[in-house]
């Protein structure tokens, strides 16, 4: 069998999900070619286990100062080069189209024909999950931006669907600093989290973003370019994480057992409902605009239980390969088998 499998690349959690994917196709000894969208090729980094990778324009979203800025997100997804690469992209030599919510892939397989298997969050806001902020412009741009035959979601609960648990690769640290935050906030302006995070010198924060504060920054306040493995080690020895309320992040977070106060990308539907799921669950604390009182009470609680998910990525591999591709109950009953949730999430 040989994949394509596209990946949308505006947000980290969707490459981490992929990377998962990457090693569980390997391990299955199946052809794979992968294909990004929606980030400059120069803006990909630790892709060294996607190999001889493609990328393509793609869509995307455009913000300003923690908001969805809609004028300018249309304006520059308002382009004939995504029609003329959904055109250009010829699938023949491929039996499968794997999609992680990548338009130029995905489209392209619903004009050639090749069958095609979304693996997304996005995909399990199309069942009747906690929403928050859900128009039918949200609705229609889940069911047709990145089209397939066959839409696999995943979320930190099945809420009583069809419905994959997250697809995690952490590596839990044998000592916890819990004096220490990790933040990652990557829509906010960097001079904004830094004179935010000045207010907080009992603690260090641990500051993951593209850009350095052109201001002065306060001792306690250690800053990094985004580094895949140092965030990580950071990730598993923090004591708490203060990041947006993207799926990926909050799903490591939950595994490792951090505390997570989230503060949502505002105008992004599926932000805006990760939140309402975190809230309804009790597991999480949030904020819609960065508030020193909010920060001060989150600080002071105490750390979940850590949630034991499954190797999905193994499990969904063999499904795959397997072929019975219109049927996933099983494979979703039996990966939640294998879940222990919190007794407050029944």
């Amino acid at each position: 069998m040989r994949i394509l499998y596209g990946v949308q690349g505006t947000g980290n959690g969707h490459l981490s999900r992929a990377r998962v994917m990457a090693k569980a196709l390997m391990k299955q000894d199946i052809e794979v070619d992968f294909l990004f969208s929606g980030r400059k090729p120069d803006q990909f980094f630790d892709m060294e286990c996607f190999g001889d990778y493609r990328v393509q324009a793609g869509m995307t979203f455009a913000t300003h100062s923690g908001r969805v800025n809609v004028s300018q997100t249309v304006r520059q997804n308002l382009s004939l080069s995504l029609f003329k690469d959904i055109k250009a992209l010829d699938l023949s030599c491929y039996d499968l189209v794997l999609n992680d919510f990548e338009p130029v892939s995905a489209w392209a397989a619903r004009r050639q024909g090749v069958p095609s298997i979304g693996i997304s969050h996005q995909a399990a806001l199309t069942h009747p999950v906690p929403k928050l902020g859900s128009t039918w412009f949200n609705e229609m741009l889940l069911n047709n931006f990145a089209p397939v035959d066959v839409a696999l979601g995943c979320h930190w609960h099945h809420f009583g669907f069809p419905i994959l648990p997250p697809f995690v690769e952490v590596d839990a640290s044998p000592f916890e600093h819990t004096h220490q935050i990790l933040v990652y906030l990557p829509f906010e302006d960097a001079d904004v989290i830094a004179r935010f995070l000045s207010h907080f010198s009992d603690y260090q924060f641990l500051v993951y973003h593209s850009q350095q504060p052109k201001g002065q920054v306060a001792e306690h306040i250690k800053w990094h370019g985004f580094n895949r493995e140092g965030f990580k080690q950071h990730l598993a020895s923090c004591g708490g994480v203060i990041g947006n309320a993207g799926f990926e992040l909050a799903s490591e977070a939950l595994t490792l057992g951090k505390k997570l106060l989230v503060k949502p990308l505002i105008g992004q539907f599926e932000q805006l409902s990760n939140v309402a799921a975190l809230q309804l669950l009790a597991a999480a604390d949030s904020m819609m605009s960065l508030d020193v009182n909010v920060v001060k009470r989150w600080l002071k609680t105490a750390s979940p239980n850590p949630i034991a998910y499954p190797q999905v990525g193994d499990a969904l591999v063999k499904w795959i390969d397997g072929g019975d591709w219109h049927d996933s109950q099983p494979l979703c009953k039996e990966l939640w088998s294998q879940v222990t949730l919190p007794d407050t999430w029944r």
